[in-house]
C-alpha cells in the first residue's frame, strides 16, 4: 500500500440497525476499490469484514472489522461495526476512534431504534447517512428521508435522491451538480441519463430541503436562503464541506450495495469532503512525539492483536513505546493493516491512522502508548456496562480450569464482559449486553478452548438474620483418657446494628477468662457462615457473651470456640429467623411513551419507586425505583423487549431486606434441595 500523510486519510466508522447492509455497504466499496476481486454476501458467509466462525455461522456482524482502501488519492479506513444491541461496546469502540460515522438506513424500514442509537453514539462527530436497498420492490426513499428529518431536524441534509425505486432503471439525482445518472451493475460506473418529467417537482422540493440544510452553515446563505435566492454550485460544495467538518450537517446518500449504486458517488464525497485527522484532532502534531490510543483486541488461533489509532507523530516498526496506562514497555516489531482478516504488513503509521501490532502481552484497551518516559493518558471509551448476569455450568467436570483461562482471553478482547468466581453461591457467573451476546461467548469456548458450558439463571445471595432477642447457653464437655476438653457459654443474642457480628462481653467474676474471649467471638463468626433456615450466611447479628464457666485444666480456645457455635445452634432458632434478600437501585432512562408499561412492570417485580424525572434526553423519562435482585437477573433483555431497544438502565446493590414469607418459603426449599443434591 502506498504511504499517505494525514491529511489524506479518511476513517469512517459504518454504524445502525442490524440488517441495514453495513457490511454489503463495505463490500461494496472493497469491491469498486479493486481491493477484491468479487462482491460477498453475509448470508453466504463469506465477505471481507465477517470473517470470524461465529459471524460466518450466524449470518451477522458480531465484532468490528476494519478494512483499508485506497480512492482518489486518499486512504479510507472503514471501520464496519455490528448493530446488534449486545456488541454495542464494539460499535461505541469503533465510533470513538473514527473521524467520521456513516449511519446505514435501509430503504424499506427507514430510521430504526438502531439508528436512532448510531446517532447517538455519533454526538460531536461529523456524521452522515446512507440510504441503502434502493433497487428492492418495497423501497421509499421519500419516507425514509422525511423520517429521518423528523427525528434528526434540518441538519439531515439531501445529496444524493434516487427515482425508479424498486426497478432495475433505479436513477440517482446529484442535488449539487445537478447531475443525472444511472450506474453500471458490474462496475458500478455513472451512465447519464435524462430525469423523467414526473419526477421534477420532487427533486425540487428536495433542493429546497437541501439549501435549507447548507443555509446552516453560514450567514451568508442563510440570508439568500430567507431571500429565496438560488444558490451556486460552488457555495453549495463549500457549505457542505465545512458542514461536514463543523457537524452542523448529516448529508444523505443512497444507493444499492449489492448492484453497486451510488457507491461510487458516495466513495468521491469521502476522499473530497469527509475530515482527515489533523482536522478532527486539532492537537495532533505530524512530527511530534509518537502516541497511540488502544481501542480494540482480538485473540485469534494466530495469537492477540491489538487495534490503534495514532494520536500523535508517527509510529515505525520496532519502535518500543511506553504504556503509560501499565507501566510497561512494548515493541513494536510488527505492525500491520488489514483489509477484514487479511493483513498488510506495514513500516510505519502517520497521525490519525489506524493499524493493529501483535504479541503486545502488556497492552489492552483504553492504553496509552507514547515514546517518551511519560504523558497524560487520552480519554477512555465509556462501554456499556453488562447486567445480564448468566451462571456457567461445565458441561465437564474437569473443565473448570480451561473455562477460566478461555474467559480470561476473552475478557481482554471485550470491554462489555464480566466474569465472577463466586464462592458464596459456589458458581461461575458471567455477564454482558443480553442473551445474543453470552451465547456468542459460549460458542468461543468451545471453538476456540474446546470446552462446552451450559448458561443457568444464577443462585441469588440471600442472607439469615433473626428479629428477637434470646439468652442461650452451650456448653462442650468431653473427657477421653488424660486431658479433657470443657467450655461453657451464655450468649445473648439479638438483631445487630452492623452488617456483620457486632461482638461485646459482660462477664463479671471471672467466669470466662479474658483469653477466651477471641475463641468464643471466632467460633461465632465461623458458625454465621452457615444460617439455620436455609444455610445463607448470618447478617446483622449482635452477640453479647454475659456468663460462663471454665475449668482450669480441660479449657482451652478450641473448647469455647466448639461452646459459642452449640449456642449459635441452640439460639437462632428460637430468634425468629428470616430470609434477607439483596435489594437494589434501579434507574432506568426510557422513552416517556412507555413510563406506564415501565412502572407497571416495577410493580411486578416487588419494586417501589423513587422517583420520576425529565431525562437530559429529550422525549425521555427517568425512573427510580428499589428492586429485589432475584427480579432483575434478565432484565437486560426484558426491558430492550418492552422498549423496542431504547431503554437503558443502572441497577446497583442497595442493602438487604427481609423477604416476603412467601418468597423466603421458596428460597428454603429450593435450598434443601441443593442440599440433597
Amino acid at each position: 500500500m502506498a504511504k499517505f500523510s494525514s491529511s489524506q486519510i479518511r476513517n469512517i466508522c459504518l454504524v445502525g440497525h442490524s440488517g441495514d447492509g453495513k457490511t454489503s455497504f463495505a463490500e461494496a466499496m472493497l469491491y469498486l476499490a479493486k481491493v477484491t476481486d468479487r462482491l460477498g454476501k453475509p448470508s453466504e458467509g463469506n465477505t471481507v469484514c465477517d470473517f470470524d466462525p461465529e459471524e460466518i455461522k450466524r449470518g451477522y456482524s458480531i465484532s468490528t472489522a476494519l478494512a483499508s482502501l485506497e480512492w482518489n488519492g486518499t486512504k479510507i479506513n472503514i471501520l464496519d461495526a455490528p448493530g446488534m444491541f449486545g456488541f454495542a461496546g464494539e460499535a461505541k469502540a469503533a465510533a470513538f476512534v473514527a473521524a467520521s460515522t456513516v449511519i446505514v438506513v435501509d430503504a424499506k424500514s427507514g430510521c430504526k431504534v438502531g439508528t436512532e442509537l448510531a446517532w447517538e453514539m455519533s454526538a460531536g462527530k461529523p456524521k452522515a447517512f446512507f440510504v441503502n436497498k434502493i433497487d428492492d420492490e418495497n423501497s421509499n426513499f421519500s419516507n425514509t428521508f422525511n423520517g429521518l428529518r423528523e427525528q434528526f431536524g434540518t441538519s439531515v441534509c439531501p445529496l444524493l435522491i434516487p427515482f425508479n425505486e424498486g426497478t432495475g432503471e433505479v436513477g440517482l439525482y446529484n442535488l449539487i451538480t445537478d447531475e443525472v445518472f444511472t450506474c453500471e451493475k458490474k462496475t458500478g460506473k455513472r451512465i447519464e441519463i435524462t430525469l423523467p418529467d414526473q419526477y421534477k417537482d420532487t427533486i425540487e422540493e428536495y433542493k429546497l430541503a437541501l439549501n435549507e440544510s447548507l443555509a446552516i452553515t453560514s450567514e451568508e446563505l442563510m440570508e439568500k436562503f430567507l431571500m429565496e435566492e438560488p444558490f451556486t454550485e460552488e457555495e453549495k460544495l463549500q457549505a457542505l464541506n465545512s458542514g461536514l467538518l463543523s457537524g452542523d450537517i448529516a448529508p444523505v446518500f443512497c444507493g444499492s450495495a449489492t448492484d453497486l449504486a451510488g457507491i461510487r458517488f458516495f466513495l468521491d464525497t469521502a476522499a473530497a469532503s469527509f475530515v482527515s485527522p489533523l482536522e478532527a484532532m486539532k492537537d495532533a502534531d505530524e512530527n511530534g512525539e509518537t502516541k497511540l490510543f488502544v481501542f480494540k483486541s482480538l485473540a485469534d488461533n494466530f495469537g492477540k492483536k491489538v487495534f490503534f489509532k495514532v494520536m500523535n507523530g508517527t509510529l515505525t516498526k520496532d519502535q518500543v513505546l511506553n504504556n503509560i496506562t501499565t507501566g510497561q514497555q512494548e515493541k513494536f516489531a510488527k505492525i500491520c493493516t488489514c483489509i477484514g482478516k487479511k493483513e498488510v504488513e506495514v513500516t510505519e503509521f502517520v497521525t490519525g491512522d489506524i493499524g493493529y501490532a501483535v504479541k503486545l502481552a502488556n497492552t489492552n484497551v483504553n492504553n496509552t502508548l507514547v515514546a517518551g518516559a511519560s504523558g497524560e493518558e487520552f480519554k477512555a471509551i465509556e462501554f456499556p456496562t453488562p447486567y445480564y448476569t448468566m451462571a456457567i455450568k461445565p458441561l465437564s467436570k474437569n473443565d473448570e480450569d480451561k473455562i477460566s483461562a478461555g474467559i480470561t482471553k476473552l475478557l481482554e478482547e471485550d470491554p462489555t464482559l464480566r466474569y465472577f468466581n463466586n464462592a458464596e453461591t459456589k458458581q461461575m457467573t458471567i455477564s454482558g449486553l443480553g442473551d445474543i451476546h453470552l451465547d456468542v461467548v459460549c460458542a468461543k469456548l468451545k471453538t476456540r478452548f474446546g470446552t462446552g458450558v451450559e448458561l443457568i439463571v444464577p443462585k441469588i445471595a440471600y442472607r439469615e438474620a433473626i428479629k428477637k432477642t434470646v439468652q442461650v447457653e452451650g456448653k462442650h464437655k468431653k473427657q477421653s483418657g488424660g486431658s479433657g476438653q470443657y467450655g461453657h457459654v451464655k450468649i445473648t443474642f439479638g438483631p445487630g446494628s452492623e452488617d456483620g457480628l457486632t461482638f461485646t462481653q459482660s462477664v463479671v467474676g471471672g467466669n470466662v477468662p479474658k483469653n477466651f474471649y477471641p475463641a468464643v467471638e471466632k467460633g461465632l463468626q465461623e458458625a454465621m457462615l452457615k444460617g439455620v433456615l436455609a444455610g445463607f450466611p448470618m447478617a446483622n447479628l449482635s452477640a453479647d457473651l454475659f456468663d460462663g464457666s471454665y475449668h482450669p485444666v480441660d479449657s482451652n480456645e478450641i473448647s469455647f470456640k466448639l461452646a459459642a457455635k452449640l449456642a449459635f445452634k441452640e439460639g437462632l432458632p428460637k430468634a425468629s429467623p428470616v430470609i434477607l434478600e439483596p435489594v437494589g437501585y434501579l434507574k432506568c432512562t426510557i422513552p416517556t411513551s412507555y413510563s406506564g408499561d415501565i412502572m407497571g412492570d416495577v410493580s411486578k417485580r416487588r419494586g417501589r419507586i423513587m422517583g420520576m424525572s425529565e431525562s437530559t434526553r429529550k422525549g425521555y423519562t427517568v425512573i427510580e425505583a428499589e428492586i429485589p435482585s432475584a427480579e432483575m437477573t434478565v432484565y437486560a433483555v426484558q426491558l430492550r423487549a418492552m422498549t423496542q431497544g431504547r431503554g437503558t438502565y443502572t441497577f446497583d446493590f442497595v442493602r438487604y431486606e427481609e423477604a416476603p414469607a412467601e418468597v423466603a418459603a421458596k428460597v428454603i426449599e429450593q435450598a434443601k434441595k441443593d442440599a440433597e443434591e
